[in-house]
């Protein structure tokens, strides 16, 4: 039985207290003292014992009540510890003041190929690629920032954490260092955290707002293309949204429990593309993070990279990919090492990729590795069925970043909405809306609230006799638009070149409103 004694401490107490159980012949395995409290584990004590154990105590002065516990403190934290350990995914190393390893979880036993109890028998030097990495965190009191490090030959980034004793005589300072916690990340880990923070709403096709018959085509044909683990490239305007594809159809992919990490290829110079992209070991270059730094492949392992604007990749780093597409391999900045990871690649443009090829912008070779499946993002004007139901989504938001009442759109600019030409396609209506919202202090936003591009058709221009629905007010403008514009344009075609959409949208809308078609 294990139980629990109250006390009053002074000196001496304890072994009193062990002395009442000795001449009553009890057998004492494990005893802990934390004042007030002491926990003493006798097997041969049973519960009947336990009124006469009390009389017996009362003898010793300072003694309280008497309690049963199922477990000893200490020992439940031992083990609490130990399953912390063994659940842990990364590493985890504990050292002394000279690096000698005490402690050792499962996830480290498994990254070197040694037994927990080997490890504890190690010096970090033994496992660490560079000596001087023991040298350093012993010459600043294991209070160091984190680096990459070389554990059993593959890259770790470290994290230390400096174990400090509490003052007491014949002890150390305060605060003085008696060895440290290491905490080990592998690159793919790394990768996960990042997705994790940059992907936490989730991503799939229900994200990608829109219920026009292209949307619907584009969902069916991406889900059956994010099943197939090959490269995809995605092309379509500015604007148009697709990183949102790149990203729904890695949800939907048998990669979607890995990273999906993305680069703009626009937004860096080749040198800072090419070390984000494939890392760089230690002193590849002036300035480089101390230790190495793995890149958004390495870090990626099993999941997705997303290159938005590849049309943007300098020729060099174009040769440096079609290297890793074909083998699956590359080298580290400064590194002699090839690594290999299983890696899907879906890039996106909005240039035209073969035209750039016949110029010699960009590589055919990569250009058709690129290109084994392929997506189009249609633009905005060419569905403009969705135009109002993405404005319905960003007002909400707006509305509920600007901590405002959820506002309303009157028919004229529902009509205003649907007649502009969105150059900017999806990202251009969303900030047209985030800015109405911001400026205007109106419930029900007009068309004067809304700021247009110069191209746009003003809602003015047409005379709109509708009810303030939505629904309602884009069938009258849609009629009245027509009317006006078919007798200049008289056929499907004409009209939809006219409104730079397609001539099938164009034809069915003629049949819709039941406008004459006399020239189709």
């Amino acid at each position: 039985m294990r139980i629990n004694i109250q006390f009053k401490d002074r000196v001496g107490i304890a072994h009193e207290i062990l002395a009442v159980l000795a001449r009553r012949g009890l057998n004492v395995v494990a005893v802990e003292v934390d004042p007030p409290n002491i926990y003493i584990d006798s097997p041969e004590l049973l519960e009947f014992m336990l009124p006469s154990l009390q009389q017996d105590c009362a003898s010793v002065r300072g003694i309280g009540n008497i309690e049963v516990v199922d477990i000893l403190p200490g020992i439940r934290r031992r083990l609490n510890l130990d399953t912390m350990m063994a659940v842990m995914e990364d590493p985890v190393l504990a050292i002394d003041a000279i690096g000698k390893i005490v402690i050792a979880n499962a996830a480290a036993a498994t990254a070197t190929g040694m037994s927990e109890a080997v490890l504890c028998q190690k010096n970090l030097s033994d496992l660490v690629d560079d000596s001087a990495v023991l040298e350093e965190l012993i010459s600043s009191a294991f209070k160091v920032p984190s680096r990459e490090v070389l554990l059993s030959g593959e890259p770790f980034l470290m994290d230390v954490t400096p174990v400090s004793e509490p003052f007491s005589a014949g002890l150390p300072k305060p605060g003085q260092a008696v060895g440290a916690v290491l905490t080990l990340h592998a690159p793919r880990r790394i990768g996960g955290r990042l997705h994790a923070l940059q992907h936490s709403e989730g991503s799939g096709f229900h994200f990608i707002i829109g219920e026009s018959e292209q949307i619907h085509s584009l969902k069916i044909r991406a889900a059956r293309v994010a099943a197939v683990d090959a490269p995809l490239l995605i092309t379509g305007e500015t604007g148009t949204g697709k990183e949102l594809l790149a990203q729904a159809c890695h949800g939907v992919s048998t990669r979607s429990n890995a990273p999906f990490l993305e680069l703009n290829c626009a937004a860096l110079p080749e040198s800072l593309a090419e070390s984000e992209l494939f890392g760089y070991m230690a002193g590849a270059f002036t300035g480089a993070q101390r230790g190495g730094k793995p890149g958004l492949i390495e870090m990626a392992d099993g999941g997705t990279v997303f290159l938005d604007e590849i049309g943007e990749m300098s020729l060099y780093l174009q040769a440096k990919l079609l290297r890793f597409l074909n083998d699956g391999k590359f080298r580290r900045i400064g590194g002699d090492k090839e690594v290999k990871v299983n890696v899907r690649i879906i890039s996106a443009t909005h240039r035209n990729l073969r035209k750039m090829v016949q110029e010699g912008q960009f590589r055919e070779d990569l250009f058709y590795r690129l290109n084994v499946l392929h997506l189009e993002m249609p633009a905005l004007r060419e569905r403009p069925d969705d135009v109002l139901l993405l404005a319905r989504h960003f007002i909400e938001r707006a509305c509920t970043q600007a901590q405002k009442p959820i506002c309303r759109l009157n028919s004229s600019a529902c009509a205003a909405l649907v007649s502009n030409r969105w150059p900017g396609n999806v990202r251009q209506l969303q900030n047209v809306v985030f800015r109405a919202i911001t400026m205007s202090d109106e419930k029900v936003l007009d068309a004067a609230d809304l700021d247009w591009a110069e191209d746009s058709i003003s809602a003015d221009e047409v005379n709109i006799h509708a009810a303030e629905s939505w629904e309602i007010s884009v069938d009258a403008f849609e009629r009245s638009l027509l009317e006006k514009l078919y007798p200049q344009y008289p056929s499907s075609r004409k009209l939809a070149a006219r409104l730079d959409t397609s001539h099938s949208m164009i034809a069915a809308k003629l049949r819709k409103h039941g406008i004459p078609q006399t020239k189709r």
